[in-house]
């Protein structure tokens, strides 16, 4: 149905707009002026992808694009709980990157052939995006891994952390599996195979292994979130919350 197809717009536009925030963190931050610039680009093309997405979704269902990002609560963002985590250490940040554009590069290959033509547009776009993320950030993950035992061991301890969150990225619920079955959504678990081969090759090569611990966590597809969520929401909405229905 149209709410059904907005509704995963939306949650594409959140996954988007919560991973460009935590990535804009690192403006004037970053340890060189170049990676300064190269994370505030790469911020801004998930803004970018946050308001095809977002826009869309108002299409469908009446609503401004602005209400989508200011005007809902956490309950109401669908983002995966990975992209909501503090942005971290610098390695933190790559490593977390790096997972999410392995992730991203399979999944807008798939989305291109969605029978829906605007998703199906907005995917086109995206994984050109995500496809120079990619270099970055596996360029970043050799450096990192293969540089000092420092910076070896602090991709190591993201690792650690992150992991455990890695499933939700593979999961479907009611809304993706019937819209899966249309042809019009991506089946995430048939990208999940590719995905772990490709990402425990890479950390091979970079002297790093895949953690062993067996835990995970989810909820951000159902609204429930970590603690970071509402702190980050309560910064990113504040003028909008402040000045209701400011334009500029």
């Amino acid at each position: 149905s149209k709410d059904e197809v907005a509704r995963y717009a939306v949650r594409l536009g959140d996954d988007a707009l919560v991973t460009g925030q935590r990535l804009c963190e690192w403006c004037a931050d970053a340890p060189t002026l170049e990676e300064d610039l190269a994370l505030a680009n790469t911020a801004l093309d998930y803004l970018g992808r946050a308001r095809m997405c977002y826009s869309y979704a108002g299409e469908l269902l009446g609503k401004p694009e602005d209400y989508f990002a200011y005007m809902r609560d956490e309950r109401a963002f669908e983002n995966a709980l990975i992209v909501e985590l503090p942005r971290g250490d610098f390695a933190f940040t790559m490593v977390r990157q790096y997972l999410l554009d392995e992730f991203e590069n399979g999944f807008f290959t798939a989305l291109v052939d969605s029978c829906d033509t605007q998703l199906s547009g907005i995917a086109g776009k995206s994984h050109k995006e995500v496809r120079y993320h990619l270099r970055r950030s596996a360029e970043w993950m050799k450096r990192l891994g293969l540089g000092t035992e420092e910076s070896n061991r602090r991709c190591q301890d993201a690792l650690e952390e992150l992991w455990g969150y890695v499933d939700e990225l593979f999961q479907m619920d009611d809304v993706e599996t019937a819209l899966a079955a249309k042809g019009i959504a991506v089946d995430r678990g048939r990208l999940a195979d590719s995905w772990r081969e490709t990402v425990t090759a890479m950390l091979t090569r970079v002297g790093l292994s895949v953690p062993e611990h067996g835990w995970q966590i989810e909820g951000g597809r159902k609204g429930v979130h970590t603690e970071h969520l509402g702190h980050m929401l309560s910064e990113l909405q504040y003028l909008q919350r402040a000045h209701p229905d400011l334009s500029w």
